[in-house]
């Protein structure tokens, strides 16, 4: 499976998570948003990027949010 290979639900989960912690309007956020509801590889590799510039703190968050 390739690495944008992330199914639109838990994209939708994640951006829950991320608008709790960072906020609605934050670009991750947005951006996670954008890529549940399109669903389209262009839309989760931005969404993964800005991710992946959130700090290691609030990523560990938003991924423990979707375990619970």
């Amino acid at each position: 499976m390739d690495e944008t290979g992330i199914d639109p639900a838990a994209m939708g989960r994640l951006a829950k998570a991320l608008s709790f912690i960072c906020g609605p309007q934050h670009a991750a956020t947005l951006a996670m948003r954008k890529a549940a509801d399109s669903g389209t590889e262009s839309d989760a590799k931005r969404a993964r990027t800005l991710f992946l510039k959130l700090k290691p703190g609030e990523r560990r968050a938003a991924m423990s949010m979707l375990s619970d």
